[in-house]
């Protein structure tokens, strides 16, 4: 082993250590990777900044842009109506399974969840079907299709850009085609038969419009009217009269210990837990009031303006992740007043002014009926109320289907590389008016962006290095005299056993020259085993937190950590077996 392989291999562990505790943001860490490689010599200058002008990354921005294209054009807005038609809850997964394998494979699947949650929540509330029985599906489904063309995921293209750097030809724009329409197919049938049954029917926590999505944070004032003044906590049996469950009080700028044994005085804040309306009732007959420190106003309301009741979920590209409620007034661009906020599967204990938000927190609002189309249109939430609002129709919808279709079809006939025929699809979007121009940076992930720029170098130096080599000799290698495809079964599983604790563009940065390595050490073709890690990384179902949109719906729909690992790890054994009966037949060794 030469020392370039133990800093190689040291800084790899390092990323991965960051990437499972999340610690620090992907592209931080991503940057610290980059860093490390160039001030140690592992990589050339050029090598180092080689990611920037990487076709997978420049293809990646372009398509970010055309997705906000289609989008804010209105061209996906009938789908909320064509979901609506449905009257069953079978016929509804059924039309829902369509529109994702049509639209998902062209379209980044964070976008697709990011439009397709609100209309599935109403949708599925229209015909009394549970929203948790609709969201892990949609969350499987988009990422399912999204592995069935070259675009459909930014996983897909940077395996594909680093597996031409270490001088693989690369893929065409359907070459995971056979093997994607196959794992779709038997994932939706599983999705419709064993998994609805294992799937939870979470009612008491979906979204409906009388705004109860789950368990709230909120700041209750006791005003001098108050009932409650001379009364302790545990005395006025809140938990018992109304569900709401007392976390802190404060009492000043202090918390008060032991708050259920505390006689309640006029001033006195109390953090709590409930429903809405039940945190809402209390409010009322207890004469408290809601601790609105938080009035965001970006510009001055009109006498009468009307107020909406409005839940926003933190998207996860958003510029306000990490900020505080104290700390938004300065960053936000709407009016509005946070009431509540909701954070699954974690039980706030802190002033709301000292929360720092995260992917997935619910803010509830009370926000100016004329804001709401703005909110919308902002790339830094997603609006949960309010769903059923229309994208005004217009010539820019068929104009931004038609770039799209152009775009994917140019660059499949070869007549052109994607990079380019997405960049011109995203300036044609541009001066149509499909998106803003002052829009388009907001439209782009730059986390994104960075983390594939800066690793794609981390791909070089563990195979200049000799590391891939090291890994596969000490690892894969062990298995390697029962044949190529045990061999790629074990690479199958690495990959998807990394993709669940750590970002999936991570796994395929870290396992593509392993990939490349194991293929040289049996003297077959890596195509195969590139397949394999392709497929692996795209698709992580047993972890609300191995992909982005299981983290999204993990908060909308109430779901447990166990749920996704009892529905997905299944699913995620379903895709390994078909990928080794079906990936040596597509793509022999």
């Amino acid at each position: 082993m030469t020392v370039e392989i133990v800093l190689v291999l040291g800084i790899a562990l390092f990323a991965i250590v960051l990437f499972a505790t999340e610690r620090l943001r992907i592209d931080a860490v991503a940057l610290l990777v980059l860093s490390a490689l160039a001030i140690l010599g592992l990589v050339s200058s050029d090598e180092a900044l080689s990611g920037f002008s990487n076709q997978a990354t420049i293809t990646v921005a372009a398509m970010f842009i055309l997705a906000a294209g289609l989008q804010n054009s209105g061209a996906l807005s009938g789908i909320g109506h064509l979901l609506g038609q449905a009257k069953s809850p079978l016929t509804f997964l059924l039309l829902l399974f369509g529109v994702l394998a049509v639209v998902a494979p062209f379209v980044n699947n964070t976008a697709v969840v990011a439009v397709f949650m609100p209309l599935v929540m109403t949708a599925a509330a229209s015909i009394g079907m549970s929203a948790s029985k609709a969201l892990i599906p949609l969350s499987y489904v988009s990422q399912m299709a999204g592995v069935c063309t070259l675009v459909g995921t930014s996983t897909n293209l940077l395996v594909n850009a680093m597996a031409q750097d270490l001088g693989h030809p690369g893929f065409s724009m359907f070459e995971f085609t056979p093997l994607g329409v196959i794992c779709l197919v038997v994932g939706c049938f599983y999705l419709l038969t064993l998994g609805r049954w294992l799937l939870p029917d979470a009612r008491a926590t979906e979204l409906v419009e009388q705004y109860e999505l789950g368990k709230y944070i909120t700041e209750l004032r006791v005003m001098p009217e108050s009932s409650l003044i001379g009364v302790s906590v545990g005395e006025a049996k809140l938990g018992e009269e109304f569900g709401v469950f007392v976390l802190e009080l404060l009492r000043g700028e202090k918390k008060v210990w032991s708050p259920r044994s505390q006689t309640l005085e006029e001033g006195d804040v109390l953090i709590a837990r409930g429903d809405w309306s039940k945190l809402d009732q209390l409010r009322i007959e207890a004469g408290l009031e809601i601790n609105t420190e938080f009035q965001l106003k970006a510009r001055t309301l009109e006498e009468g303006t009307e107020q909406v009741l409005t839940e926003v979920m933190i998207a996860p590209r958003s510029r306000v992740i990490g900020s505080t409620l104290g700390m938004l007034d300065r960053r936000w661009q709407h009016n509005g007043t946070v009431l509540a906020i909701h954070r699954r599967g974690q039980i706030l204990r802190e002033q709301l002014k000292d929360v720092r938000l995260n992917v997935g927190d619910v803010l509830l609002m009370l926000t100016p009926e004329t804001e709401m189309v703005a909110l919308r249109g902002d790339a830094n939430v997603i609006v949960l109320s309010e769903r059923d609002a229309e994208k005004p129709a217009g010539w820019r919808a068929p104009f931004a289907l038609a770039t799209m279709v152009l775009v994917i079809a140019i660059s499949a006939m070869g007549w052109a590389p994607i990079a380019i025929t997405a960049l011109i699809g995203a300036v044609a979007m541009t001066l149509a008016g499909c998106l803003e121009a002052d829009k388009v940076y907001d439209a782009i992930d730059w986390r994104i962006i960075i983390l594939l720029a800066g690793l794609l170098p981390l791909g070089v130096a563990m195979s200049q290095s000799g590391a891939a080599e090291f890994i596969v000799a000490n690892s894969i290698g062990l298995v390697s005299g029962f044949g190529p495809l045990v061999v790629l079964a074990v690479l199958y599983l690495m990959a998807l056993v990394l993709t669940e604790f750590m970002s999936n563009a991570a796994a395929a940065v870290l396992l593509t020259p392993i990939g490349m390595s194991t293929a040289n050490m049996l003297g077959v073709d890596a195509t195969p085993f590139l397949i394999a890690v392709t497929f692996a990384a795209s698709t992580s179902f047993a972890t609300p937190v191995g992909y982005q949109t299981n983290t999204m719906v993990y908060s909308a729909g109430g779901y447990k950590f166990t749920d996704f690992l009892k529905v997905g790890l299944p699913l995620n054994l379903i895709f390994w077996v078909l990928g080794m009966i079906f990936i040596p037949v597509f793509w022999p060794f």
